[in-house]
């Protein structure tokens, strides 16, 4: 009698662990997650944004989560559910991710890549490219985004038409300050800025009066007195003026 306890003890205890081992492992399959999931829900959200579906966005932003949008904007899970709304008829458009790159941990997972944006406005198509990072982590056996960050790439305006002819209407020395100028000059169809002893820079036209540098965002504006005449360079970043007077 001892010893078939025994053996009824050890087999209970054998199968006690058995079970464990096995809700272990179950756990741990639920729990884990890869690259590739994370890129599948990522693109789902995507996938919800045109036709503001709200569902995939609820399910995977915690309810603490803090988002951060390409506008400059802070928001919370409230505040981003309400701003997502389907797009106005004769809108349509599509968001593909790409070049996705992710740091995996035990409860954490940092998703960062690139987004394709195309839309069509009645038939106009326009083009945009996002560089996002979203923070995952694992709470109460399930993945969500406690923290993500939009930021949109910068894309030169499309260059417009220019009178070469009025280049010498801008060309002469601006003075930023004492001691510090630049200079712009015409050469043939092409107009260009030097500062100081610096490179010239070409200035592309965008519309009349105003220009911009390959790559650099802003714009340079020539600013007109009463008279008709160009008295000034202006440096407009995020809309604030850099005023460089026209000192001859």
């Amino acid at each position: 009698m001892k010893r078939n306890s025994v053996e009824q003890l050890a087999l209970i205890f054998g199968c006690a662990m058995l079970i464990l081992a096995m809700d272990s492992c179950s756990r741990t399959r639920h729990e884990s997650i890869t690259q590739a999931e994370v890129e599948r829900r990522t693109q789902e959200l995507m996938d919800a944004t045109a036709p503001g579906n709200q569902t995939p966005w609820r399910k995977y932003y915690a309810e603490d989560s803090m988002v951060f949008d390409e506008k400059g904007r802070s928001m919370d899970k409230a505040a981003l559910l309400k701003d997502l709304t389907p797009l106005p008829e004769g809108y349509s458009g599509t968001i593909k991710l790409v070049k996705a790159q992710s740091r995996i941990f035990a409860d954490m997972a940092i998703l960062s890549y690139d987004l394709d944006e195309t839309e069509t406005i009645f038939g106009q198509n326009m083009t945009a490219r996002y560089h996002g990072t979203d923070t995952w982590m694992l709470r109460n056996g399930e993945w969500q985004i406690v923290a993500s960050q939009m930021l949109r790439y910068y894309e030169d305006p499309a260059a417009g038409k220019a009178d070469p002819k009025r280049y010498g209407e801008y060309g002469g020395t601006y003075e930023l300050a004492p001691g510090k100028t630049a200079v712009v000059s015409a050469d043939g169809a092409s107009l260009y800025a030097q500062r100081g002893e610096g490179p010239k820079t070409l200035l592309i036209p965008e519309a009349t009066d105003i220009f911009f540098r390959k790559g650099v965002e802003g714009r340079r504006l020539f600013r007109r007195g009463d008279d008709g005449k160009v008295d000034a360079m202006i440096d407009r970043r995020n809309n604030e003026d850099v005023v460089w007077k026209k000192i001859k």
